[in-house]
């Protein structure tokens, strides 16, 4: 397990607050990367959030197996593997219907969801864009899940600089 930078801890949190906040009164769980997904026999992973609404998760000992939501903050020392064999797995998996992959140096976030006809489309979000998640029925906007961020310090001088002599 790598250690991550505050800024991906800041992020991590902030979108298991903000599924927390929006699930609330479901059955849904929103789950840390504390946590084993099991994608396969051989194949466990540890997302930095999950989201499982499936009865069954609520009985697990060790890992969940069946998520809708897999959350990833990427970093340079795990950025290869999550958009790889990590992103293959999810895809693979019958009951994930969604996955986020979130950049730590910039306002973007990937989302990746299982359309009706069993194929993948990618949407690309920015800082003026909103998160949908349809599996979920939940919306919220990029910018919050980068708030207390550094990326959002640099993201406010660009838009308030400071006044010059």
């Amino acid at each position: 397990m790598t250690v991550g930078t505050p800024d991906h801890s800041i992020i991590g949190n902030n979108v298991g607050r903000i599924l927390g906040n929006l699930l609330q009164g479901r059955r849904c769980i929103v789950y840390n990367s504390d946590l084993y997904v099991e994608l396969s026999d051989n194949y466990h992973v540890c997302p930095d959030v999950t989201v499982s609404c499936d009865p069954r998760d609520r009985r697990a000992k060790e890992a969940i197996r069946y998520p809708s939501l897999v959350v990833e903050v990427l970093s340079p020392t795990t950025e290869a593997r999550d958009r790889g064999k990590k992103s293959l797995q999810y895809r693979s998996s019958q009951t994930i219907q969604e996955y986020l992959l979130i950049n730590t140096e910039t306002l973007i976030v990937e989302l990746f969801r299982r359309e009706k006809n069993g194929f993948w489309t990618l949407y690309t979000l920015g800082p003026d864009d909103d998160i949908e998640l349809t599996s979920l029925s939940i919306r919220f906007p990029v910018t919050e899940i980068y708030q207390n961020t550094s990326i959002m310090d640099k993201e406010n001088e660009y838009e308030n600089p400071p006044d010059g002599d």
